[in-house]
C-alpha cells in the first residue's frame, strides 16, 4: 500500500489520484437500501448507498451491452471487450497492478444482457477505481496489439469451455433451437471461434464506440462515504467524458412458440441427458417470478417434487433440475434430466411428462410455496447484506428500469399465489416444448456424471 506521491504515472490531462491506507470504521443498521440516484449531464447513471458498516468501497460499472446486442456474424464481441477493458488505457498501462497498489481487487462478467465490472478497496481509496474507470471509458486501448493478445486469450478459451469439453456446445445448441428471431440465439461466448480469431481491429473499435459510453452507463458506488462527497469525486472523474451516438441494433421479439421442436445429437457425450425448454417471461414480465418459484417446487432440495418422483420413487433419473435464464428479454424455462443407468432416455421422458401432467391438474400445496417463497425471500435479503453486493444489485436493478427493486423484489415474490404457479405450469406443453436429446455412448442409457457450464463468463482479468 502507498502514501500519497508513491504512485508514478503518467501525467496528461487526465488527474491522478493519491493513495491513502488509512480508513475508519463505523456501523449503522436499516431496514431497506438507502441510495441516491443522479444522472449527469453526459447521461452517466449514477447511484449511491452509504453503508458506515464497513471501511471498504465497491464500485460497479454496468455498460448496457451483452451478446444480444450483436451482429449475428460478429458475435462474441461483448464477451471480447470485457477481456480489453484489462487491457489498458491511456494514463494506465495496467487496471489490475494500481488496483492492487490501492489494496483492492476486482474482476468482471458479461452475459447476454449487459457487461459489468465491479471492484472494492479501502474507501479511502475510492478516487483510484473512479480514476480508472473513467479512464479506460475515455481513452481505452483498442489498439491492434492489444486485440490480438485477447484474442489469443478468448479463442483458447473458447476451445477450453466449448469445444474440447463433451457437453461444452450444449448452450449453443439449445440456444439455436429455442430462438429464431431473437439474437439470444448464440451464447454470450459466440456462435462461432472464427468470429473472435478473425475480428477486425475496425469492427471491434466501432463497437467500443457504439456501446462502451457514459450515456449506456450505470455506476453504483456503497461504501461509508458521504453521498455529497461521492458525487463530487464521480463528477470529477467522468463529468467530462463526452456522451456518444449508442448505435443499438434494433431486436425483434421472439414470437409465440406455436410448434414442437426437437434436436438429437448422438455418441460423444459420456452419459445421455434431456432438455425441455419453453420460452417465458422476461425479467420485468408478470409471470417471470411465477416461473422461477415453479422451477424451485418441481426441483429445488430433496424434498421437491420432481426429484421426490423421478430420483427417490420411480429412479428413472440419476440427475433432474428445473431452472431459467433470467433474461431480460424472453427468457427460458428449462427441465434437465440424464437417465438413471438401465434406463433409456424414451423411459425417462415418458415419465417426466406424465409427473408433468399430474401437477398440471391442481393448484400444489400452499404450504409448499409458503416454503420457498420464504427461501427465496430469504436469498434476496441475504444478497443485500455486503456493500459489494449492494452496488452491484443496484447497477442490475437499475439496468431493468427500477434500481429500488433492490427493496421490492421480495415482496414480489410473495405475491405470487398457487393459482399463479397452477396457470404457468400449464404453459408448459407438448405443443411448444423444444426437445434436445443427448445421446450418450451407452446409446441412451445414463452412465456417467454430467457437468455443464454456465452461460454467464466470469474471468480471472486478463
Amino acid at each position: 500500500m502507498g502514501t500519497p506521491g508513491d504512485c508514478q504515472l503518467a501525467t496528461g490531462d487526465w488527474p491522478l489520484p493519491t493513495f491513502c491506507c488509512k480508513f475508519v470504521i463505523h456501523s449503522r443498521t436499516a431496514d431497506l437500501v438507502h441510495f441516491e440516484k443522479h444522472v449527469l449531464e453526459n447521461g452517466l447513471i449514477v447511484l449511491i448507498h452509504q453503508d458506515t458498516n464497513t471501511p471498504l468501497a465497491t464500485t460497479n460499472l454496468l455498460y448496457k451491452v451483452g451478446s444480444r446486442d450483436e451482429s449475428p456474424d460478429k458475435t462474441g464481441f461483448a464477451h471480447l471487450f470485457e477481456h480489453l477493458m484489462f487491457g489498458g488505457s491511456k494514463h494506465a498501462e495496467s487496471y489490475d497492478d494500481v488496483i492492487q497498489l490501492a489494496g483492492g481487487d476486482s474482476n468482471a462478467y458479461t452475459n447476454a444482457d449487459i457487461t459489468n465490472f465491479y471492484c472494492t478497496l479501502p474507501a479511502i481509496n475510492l478516487d483510484t477505481a473512479l480514476w480508472l474507470e473513467a479512464d479506460r471509458m475515455r481513452y481505452l486501448n483498442v489498439n491492434q496489439k492489444s486485440l490480438s493478445t485477447q484474442q489469443q486469450v478468448v479463442t483458447e478459451e473458447y476451445k477450453e469451455t466449448c469445444i474440447n469439453q463433451p457437453y461444452g456446445m450444449v448452450w449453443h445448441m439449445l440456444s439455436e433451437l429455442c430462438y429464431k428471431v431473437h439474437s439470444y440465439r448464440w451464447p454470450t461466448i459466440g456462435k462461432k471461434i472464427e468470429h473472435i480469431a478473425e475480428a477486425r481491429l475496425e469492427d471491434v473499435q466501432e463497437f467500443y464506440n457504439s456501446f462502451y459510453g457514459p450515456n449506456n452507463a450505470i455506476l453504483s458506488i456503497a461504501g461509508p462515504m458521504h453521498p455529497t462527497e461521492v458525487l463530487e469525486k464521480v463528477k470529477l472523474r467522468f463529468g467530462s467524458i463526452p456522451s456518444r451516438a449508442i448505435d443499438r441494433r434494433v431486436r425483434n421479439e421472439e414470437p409465440i412458440q406455436t410448434d414442437a421442436r426437437t434436436l438429437i445429437d448422438e455418441g460423444k457425450y459420456p452419459s445421455s441427458v434431456l432438455y425441455l425448454a419453453w420460452l417465458m417471461d422476461g425479467r420485468s414480465g408478470p409471470d417471470y417470478y411465477a416461473f422461477d418459484l415453479l422451477s424451485d417446487v418441481m426441483s429445488l432440495g430433496r424434498s421437491s417434487i420432481f426429484y421426490q418422483r423421478m430420483v427417490k420413487v420411480l429412479k428413472v433419473c440419476a440427475h433432474m433440475d428445473a431452472y431459467i435464464t433470467g433474461a431480460e428479454d424472453k427468457g427460458l424455462f428449462i427441465l434437465e434430466s440424464r437417465p438413471a443407468k438401465g434406463i433409456t432416455m424414451e423411459e425417462m421422458e415418458t415419465h417426466l411428462w406424465n409427473e408433468l401432467a399430474v401437477l398440471q391438474r391442481e393448484e400444489i400445496q400452499s404450504s409448499i410455496l409458503e416454503k420457498l417463497k420464504i427461501k427465496n425471500e430469504s436469498t434476496v435479503c441475504f444478497s443485500n447484506v455486503s456493500a459489494s453486493h449492494k452496488a452491484t444489485n443496484l447497477g442490475y436493478y437499475e439496468s431493468l428500469g427500477d434500481a429500488n427493486l433492490i427493496n421490492t423484489e421480495a415482496d414480489r415474490i410473495g405475491e405470487v399465489t398457487t393459482a399463479d404457479i397452477y396457470r404457468v405450469v400449464n404453459m408448459l406443453r407438448k405443443d411448444n416444448v423444444n426437445t434436445m436429446r443427448l445421446i450418450g455412448k451407452g446409446g441412451g442409457e445414463g452412465e456417467g456424471q454430467l457437468v455443464l457450464q454456465s452461460d454467464d463468463e466470469e474471468d480471472e482479468d486478463e
